[in-house]
């Protein structure tokens, strides 16, 4: 039976394969779409394994959010170059737009979820045997809030951030927290929520650094919060210098769009190195 466009034009959607993928699998499956997906899939299976030491260290990171619901997701591969190729991206896409619909809560359960005739995990492997590069789902992190506010930096699909907020309010305000978190960085929304065991070691480095100093015993506390005092201003968002008016806290920003406004979970994932 002869190979028409639009068998291989059905297998293309199916599997995401180029065309000259689907046509060499069409005719070794003898026309049967089953065994062709069967045989790109099996491919994907043998370049997985073959690369599996490799370092996927490129790729495109999304966000979006929905109802009430944010994620993030990298997709990960070995060279720019595929990270920039258009099925790639709108793989990844797909995946994103899978786990906010179904609210997934893991990796593992947006890996299980179904896409196609197979999985998200499945389409995954798939996709590697076409790139014949090594390709793993990485950074998955989910926000839950009344108001969510997302952002791509630049559009370049490498670092991206989201916010909940307490409130609904005008989406430039969410927006711009967002942007703050991209590039600023902030370990905690405040002081409440730092990381307990790095707070405890930073109190020790900042009185042992007032003993080295000379500073007189019964004032080494409270020289020690004062530093930790400034290390909050720098590392917790709320407290933040606001990055558009740095005459203002991230705090004092939001009281502006409304008084009882503030950040209730936020999350950064970026694939370069800082």
């Amino acid at each position: 039976m002869a190979i028409t466009m639009a068998d291989i034009t059905k297998l293309r959607k199916l599997s995401g394969a180029g065309m000259m993928d689907c046509k060499k699998a069409l005719e070794e499956a003898e026309n049967d779409i089953d065994k062709a997906m069967e045989i790109i899939r099996k491919k994907g299976q043998a370049v997985a394994a073959k690369r599996s030491d490799r370092e996927a260290a490129e790729g495109c990171v999304l966000v979006k959010a929905a109802d009430g619901f944010g994620a993030i997701i990298a997709l990960k591969c070995e060279t720019d170059f595929v990270a920039k190729n258009e099925d790639f991206v709108k793989l990844a896409s797909d995946i994103l737009d899978l786990a906010v619909a179904n609210k997934c809560k893991t990796l593992e359960e947006v890996k299980a979820l179904p896409m196609g005739n197979a999985t998200v995990a499945d389409a995954v492997v798939d996709r590697s045997g076409i790139t014949g590069e090594k390709m793993e789902l990485d950074g998955y992190s989910v926000v839950e809030g009344e108001s969510i506010a997302v952002y791509n930096h630049q559009n370049k699909n490498l670092l991206c951030t989201m916010v909940a907020l307490s409130k609904a309010v005008d989406s430039q305000y969410g927006h711009a927290v967002a942007m703050q978190v991209a590039a600023m960085n902030p370990r905690s929304i405040d002081e409440n929520d730092y990381p307990a065991d790095i707070l405890a070691q930073e109190k020790e480095i900042a009185a042992d650094k007032a003993r080295q100093e000379g500073k007189p015993e019964n004032m080494i506390e409270k020289i020690a919060m004062g530093r930790i005092n400034k290390m909050f201003k720098e590392e917790c968002l709320l407290k933040q210098a606001f990055i558009q008016n740095d005459k203002v806290s991230v705090a004092d920003y939001l009281k502006e769009a409304d008084k009882d406004c503030t950040v209730t979970a936020f999350k950064r994932f970026t694939l370069r190195a800082e």
